[in-house]
């Protein structure tokens, strides 16, 4: 049944047909018979998302609407907003996760009798989920309140019979926070794993500033698992209930509330506490806890936001437990928190300061610490603390870290210092110091003020090998360079088509990136393939089905109006299609592949597919030309246009080793490992 209520917004419709805004702007220009709006505003008015499906078929624009197209524009448009529709969902898809043959049962009747018979069976699986208590985040739902629901809990259901409740859960979760982007603070995925691997196996573990739920996702299950989370958002935390619960068998406890003013776990002992604590907060609650029981090694001041949320989760610790925090870097080193760091590390409840690439997490454009801590069972001996800077897995431009080295130098470094108390100096990665060293006038404890540099022989055949490689470089670019070009006596006339019309005839297929992936599957992101470096991305497992390359594909990416376009080869197939990125699949007995790309990169032909919306520039890929050649003729196009692409690789790599040599001299030379001469 078509939900004839909701509403779906010009971004909406051009996600339905496959197109930009633009062309859902010119088809309301152009087209006296285009549905009126419903809704909405002036500027951002909303339609009826059945007068648009019905207009969209009616004019060849569109076969049918994708169920999960449906089923998102249902939940986008539902009359008490995303969230409600979000929570709704939920709870049904629980309900057919854990019972499916009473959704099957209650669903076979009437809308009325359907949300008449829901709350009494939703009641039993959120009880044996979050408990009985009545005030529980996950609230039961009322019949009146499911009613106007029941045209997305069906598509839902539908959705989830062919993928799973998980996976449809977390690409309507997945998409809604992709569309609020301002709204939520998330923890990419590496990193969550990164920090549950820092706490090792625990039955008991806790988040009192859970968020979307990242961290308790990424600890790995166990017997009688128990995962407690609490956040100040109280649609939020009901959000993350759900999500924890589709996704875990563990028993699950998610609390709202202020954590540090209200606290919903204050007999809580947990054998490990994860926490993205809210940064640089003024109002924490200064005030009203000066006298609170958890400030046992000091009182935080009003600046120290973070020092509060830290001893709070020391106080939430089983003695022995571990917590590990993502911290600013400021915190490491602000004088007005030094009296408490001291006392952290006397006592021998700060373990671990680890300083991560800049690009982990957000604001993106700083290198954040993660914070290791121990509530101590009894003084340690001689304590030394683990300090270690992963900075130079830094990812280039904006594609982020090497996730995969940072874990590896983290965990490895972790669990040699952990089983001896003692790491030895790893140059410019990590080491152990006596705490005693670092209790001077500032207990700065960012990590680059105390790791040593490589040494000097390591330095200095490195930039050896980097010189022989650029020169080796330089050398392949000069062979590459193209011959002279010829001069055509005339400009040829050729018969053009579109890809639009290429991809109705049969001849290539079109997709578009998704927000869905798998955990181990990298993602080909946009920086990618405008730096042409190798796939860098990564996606929440589950979150939605992902398009994968395949040797021969053509990728586009559609934002920022830059003119270019890859060829996926073999080292690059497999991966999953980002966001903001269109992929051809040519046939290979209609379209050569480099003859393909080598015609969409030109200027003009980028200039007239391209449309312009405030600062941003989209490429409407359906509207880029190329000629209607012969296979022949293609291949000979093709062979040339490879040749270009090879060049300019060849060109680029050698930047990057430019800039490398130029970089490790000035290092070498200020920190006196290369002489002058």
């Amino acid at each position: 049944m078509q939900d004839d209520s909701t509403e779906v917004t010009a971004a909406g419709i051009a996600r339905l047909a496959g197109v930009g805004r633009a062309a859902v702007s010119n088809w309301r220009r152009r087209h006296a018979d285009f549905p009126k709006p419903v809704g909405g505003t002036e500027t951002s008015p909303s339609f009826a998302l059945a007068e648009v499906e019905e207009w969209l078929r009616a004019q060849g624009k569109l076969a049918e609407v994708p169920l999960r197209e449906r089923v998102w524009q249902q939940l986008a448009g539902h009359p008490e907003g995303p969230v409600t529709a979000l929570t709704h969902a939920g709870c049904v898809l629980l309900l057919i996760h854990d019972r499916p043959t009473d959704w099957l049962d209650m669903s076979a009747g009437s809308d009325e009798r359907l949300a008449a018979l829901l709350p009494a069976a939703l009641d039993q699986v959120l009880a044996r989920r979050f408990g009985t208590d009545p005030g529980r985040t996950v609230a039961t739902p009322v019949s009146p309140r499911l009613l106007p629901s029941v045209p997305l809990l069906r598509g839902a259901a539908e959705l989830a019979a062919g993928q799973g409740a998980r996976q449809t859960y977390e690409f309507l979760l997945g998409r809604h926070l992709d569309a609020n982007p301002r709204q939520y603070t998330l923890t990419p995925a590496p990193l969550a794993e990164l920090m549950a691997g820092l706490t090792g196996p625990a039955r008991t573990v806790l988040d009192p500033a859970c968020g979307t739920g990242a961290l308790l996702r990424a600890v790995d299950p166990r017997p009688e698992q128990r995962l407690y989370g609490q956040d100040s958002a109280t649609e939020l935390a009901a959000l993350t209930g759900l999500r924890l619960a589709l996704s875990t068998t563990a028993a699950v406890r998610i609390a709202a509330g202020d954590t540090l003013r209200a606290d919903a776990f204050p007999e809580l002992r947990a054998d490990a506490v994860l926490c993205h604590p809210p940064f640089n907060e003024r109002n924490w609650g200064h005030d009203e806890l000066a006298y609170d029981t958890r400030w046992e090694y000091g009182f935080p001041a009003r600046t120290e936001s973070e020092l509060a949320w830290v001893q709070h989760a020391l106080a939430r610790l089983t003695d022995g437990g571990t917590a590990v925090l993502l911290m600013p870097p400021a915190a490491a080193s602000r004088r007005s928190g030094r009296r408490i760091r001291a006392d952290l590390l006397r006592r021998g409840a700060l373990r671990a300061v680890v300083a991560l690439p800049v690009g982990a997490a957000p604001p993106y454009n700083i290198p954040l610490h993660l914070w290791v801590l121990r509530r101590p069972e009894k003084a340690p001996v001689q304590p030394e603390v683990l300090l270690a800077d992963t900075g130079q897995f830094a990812g280039e431009g904006r594609g982020g870290p090497d996730w995969r080295a940072v874990r590896e130098a983290v965990l490895d470094a972790w669990r040699d210092f952990e089983r001896t108390g003692h790491l030895d100096e790893r140059p410019g990665l990590a080491r152990s110091l006596p705490v005693i060293e670092l209790l001077d006038d500032d207990v700065d404890l960012a990590p680059a003020r105390h790791l040593p540099p490589p040494t000097a022989a390591d330095g200095a055949e490195q930039l050896t090998d980097v010189r022989e490689r650029l020169g080796e470089t330089l050398r392949l670019a000069a062979d590459l360079t193209p011959p002279p070009a010829g001069t055509a006596p005339d400009a040829p006339r050729w018969p053009l088509t579109t890809v639009g019309e290429l991809a109705r005839g049969g001849a290539l297929r079109m997709r578009t990136g998704t927000n869905g992936g798998h955990a181990r599957v990298p993602v080909l992101t946009d920086l990618d393939v405008l730096a042409g470096t190798a796939p860098s991305g990564t996606l929440p497992e589950g979150d939605e089905e992902p398009v994968l390359t395949e040797p021969g594909d053509v990728v586009l990416p559609v934002l920022g109006g830059d003119s270019v376009a890859r060829v996926i080869d073999d080292a690059t197939a497999g991966a999953a299609l980002g966001r903001h990125l269109v992929l051809l699949r040519p046939d290979p007995a209609a379209l050569d592949p480099w003859f393909l790309a080598g015609f969409l990169r030109g200027t003009a032909n980028n200039r007239q597919a391209s449309s312009y919306a405030s600062t941003a520039t989209r490429l409407d890929v359906r509207r880029l030309q190329l000629p209607r050649l012969p296979l022949d003729a293609q291949h000979r196009y093709g062979a040339r246009f490879r040749a270009l692409d090879e060049f300019e690789r060849a060109l680029r790599h050698a930047g990057r080793l430019g800039e490398q040599l130029v970089r490790g001299m000035y290092d070498g030379l200020t920190d006196g490992t290369v002489a002058p001469d």
